[in-house]
């Protein structure tokens, strides 16, 4: 069998969708976000546990490893199967309420971004965030190298702990 140009998909970057169900028999996407180029990266696709959400607070936190395309290392098009290069790491907090999903800000323990340039196909750093919670009104972002606390409202930040 042959395959048509039309049957592949490249996966480019990560995306949350949001979806009215009211129609089980037909769903249809009310909101997206697409986050980054091919290459972007999140704990979330193999272990449930990175994954916060909270419907009363109407809040989604994922960490991500953001990968980007920088088009003029290309001559011409950039081609469909190009890997973006690792620019930043941390979390991406979203509202999401019936109306759609909402990007409210982004929070990262890593501070130099020399880092990333360093970091080639396979990225490691300790400040990289694992997971997000919240306490009352605070949100605790935790890598192994740090503990950040951000006010849930408006995303300030009150304190951060470096760990050993």
């Amino acid at each position: 069998m042959r395959l048509r140009r039309e049957d592949f998909a490249w996966y480019q970057g990560v995306k949350i969708s949001l979806f009215d169900v009211s129609s089980v028999e037909n769903p249809s996407e009310i909101s997206k976000y697409v986050i980054g180029d091919r290459g972007t990266d999140s704990p979330i696709l193999r272990d449930h546990k990175a994954f916060l959400f909270n419907e009363e607070r109407n809040i989604l936190v994922i960490p991500i490893l953001l990968a980007e395309i920088d088009e003029d290392k290309y001559y011409g098009r950039v081609p469909l199967n190009a890997y973006g290069d690792y620019v930043w790491q941390g979390i991406y907090v979203f509202t999401v309420n019936e109306t759609g999903i909402f990007l409210r800000g982004r929070i990262a323990h890593i501070k130099d971004p020399e880092v990333f340039a360093k970091s080639g196909f396979y990225f490691y750093s300790k400040y990289a965030i694992k997971r997000a919670l919240y306490i009352g009104d605070f949100l605790y972002s935790i890598s192994d190298g740090m503990i950040k606390v951000n006010v849930l409202r408006d995303l300030r930040e009150v304190a951060e702990v470096n760990l050993p």
